[in-house]
C-alpha cells in the first residue's frame, strides 16, 4: 500500500490582501485636525467670531513662533523629556509649552525690543512690528528643519552625542546662519530705516518659502533623495545645503507663473508686487500636505520601487496642494473663516490658516500621537 498526500489546491495560510487601514487612519486624522483648527480659529483669530482682535497680527506672529518651537523640541531635540510622559500628558505638555513660548516671545519682541527699536514695535502700523520679529521664523523653518531632515543631525550624532544635547547644539550653532539670513534678506525688507533692501518683503517670502518647500520635499517626502546619494555625513550636508537653495530658487521662478495662472490675470494686476509672495502661499499648502502625508498617512506608498514611491508621493501631495490653494482662496477663507478680501475674488492669507493647520497636525498627530485612533492605526511594517 502506498501512502499519498493530497496536494492542497489552496495554500495552508491564505495570502492577505495589503491592508488599506492607513487610508482610514489618515482620513480620520485629517477630519480631527481640521475640526480642531477651525474651532480654535473661531475662538482665537476669526475676524467675526473671536472675542479678541488678534487677526491677522499678532496671531500670525505667535503662530510662526509656535511652529518654530515645535521644530526645536520635536525635530531637533526629538521630544527629549516630553517622551517620558504618558498620553495625554505628553501632548498637553507640548501644547502648553508651545503656547507659552510663542506668546512670551511675541510679547517680548513687540513690547521689549520694540521699545528700543521701532521696527519691532507693537504699535507699528498694520502690525508690522509683530511681523518684523516673526519674519525670522521663515528662515528658521529652512535651516533648523534642514539640519534634521537633510543633514540627519550631522555632525552631532557622529560625535557620539545623545539627545537632548544633539538638539541643543543644533539650535545654538544653526542660529548663526539663520540670523545672518534674517539680517541680510529679512529685516531690511521690513525695516523703517532700510533704503535699498536686496529684495522686497513679498519676494523674500515667496523665494525663501520655496527653499523651505524643497527642504521638506527632499528630506521627508523623497527620503532625502537626491542628497543621500552623496554618501552621508558632511558630503550630504553640503550637497543638501547648496542644492536646497539652488532648487528652491528655481522653484520660485517656476511657481510664480503657476500662481499667476491660478489666481487669474485680473487678480495679478490688482495684486501688483504682492503676487511675488504667492509662491509662498502655494508653498505652505504643499508643506501642509507633505507633513500631514508623512505623519498621518505613513508616507505611502512604500511598496513599489523607490523611484515610483517617491514620484507618487511628490505628485500626489502637490496635486492636493493645488486643490487646497484654490479651495482656500476661492471659498474657505471667505465663507468659513470670514477673512477679508485680498483682491476681488480672493480672500485670506494661506500663511495664516494653513500654517495653523500645520501646527494642529504637529500637536495632534505627532504630539498626541493621534490620541483616540489607536484601534484604527495600521500595523507597523
Amino acid at each position: 500500500m502506498t501512502a499519498t498526500v493530497d496536494t492542497p489546491t489552496e495554500p495552508a495560510t491564505p495570502s492577505r490582501q495589503p491592508s488599506r487601514r492607513w487610508i482610514g487612519f489618515g482620513i480620520a486624522n485629517l477630519v480631527i485636525v481640521l475640526v480642531l483648527a477651525v474651532a480654535s480659529w473661531y475662538l482665537l483669530a476669526d475676524p467675526t467670531t473671536s472675542p479678541w482682535s488678534f487677526y491677522p497680527l499678532p496671531f500670525n506672529a505667535a503662530l510662526f513662533w509656535a511652529i518654530l518651537f515645535v521644530v526645536f523640541i520635536g525635530f531637533n531635540c526629538e521630544f527629549a523629556g516630553f517622551d517620558r510622559l504618558p498620553q495625554p500628558a505628553k501632548g498637553l505638555a507640548i501644547m502648553v509649552a508651545t503656547a507659552v513660548f510663542a506668546v512670551v516671545v511675541t510679547w517680548l519682541l513687540a513690547n521689549g525690543l520694540g521699545s528700543l527699536y521701532p521696527d519691532f514695535a507693537a504699535d507699528r502700523e498694520g502690525g508690522l512690528g509683530y511681523f518684523a520679529g516673526a519674519l525670522f521664523v521663515l528662515f528658521g523653518f529652512g535651516t533648523w528643519v534642514m539640519v534634521v531632515l537633510n543633514w540627519q543631525h550631522w555632525p552631532w550624532t557622529s560625535l557620539g552625542m545623545k539627545q537632548p544635547l544633539v538638539g541643543l547644539c543644533e539650535i545654538a550653532f544653526v542660529a548663526v546662519p539663520t540670523l545672518a539670513l534674517y539680517f541680510v534678506f529679512g529685516l531690511p525688507s521690513v525695516s523703517l530705516s532700510a533704503t535699498d533692501p536686496l529684495m522686497t518683503v513679498d519676494t523674500v517670502l515667496g523665494w525663501f518659502y520655496c527653499v523651505v518647500v524643497v527642504v521638506i520635499l527632499t528630506g521627508q517626502t523623497l527620503d532625502n533623495w537626491p542628497w543621500r546619494l552623496f554618501g552621508g555625513g558632511g558630503k550630504t550636508a553640503l550637497a543638501a545645503t547648496i542644492g536646497n537653495f539652488a532648487v528652491g530658487t528655481g522653484l520660485y521662478f517656476v511657481a510664480l507663473p503657476v500662481v499667476k495662472a491660478l489666481v487669474g490675470s485680473d487678480a495679478v494686476a490688482e495684486l501688483g508686487g504682492v503676487v511675488h509672495q504667492f509662491p509662498a502661499q502655494l508653498g505652505v499648502c504643499w508643506a501642509f500636505w507633505m507633513i500631514f502625508w508623512a505623519n498621518a498617512f505613513g508616507n505611502k506608498p512604500t511598496g513599489f520601487s523607490d523611484g515610483v514611491n517617491l514620484a507618487i508621493r511628490a505628485l500626489l501631495t502637490f496635486a492636493l496642494a493645488l486643490v487646497t490653494f484654490l479651495f482656500y482662496y476661492r471659498f474657505v477663507a471667505e465663507h468659513i473663516l470670514h477673512e477679508p478680501a485680498v483682491v476681488d475674488g480672493l480672500h485670506g492669507n494661506a500663511l495664516g490658516f494653513v500654517d495653523w493647520a500645520v501646527l494642529w497636525t504637529l500637536f495632534y498627530v505627532v504630539g498626541f500621537q493621534s490620541l483616540g485612533l489607536g484601534k484604527f492605526k495600521p500595523a507597523e511594517g
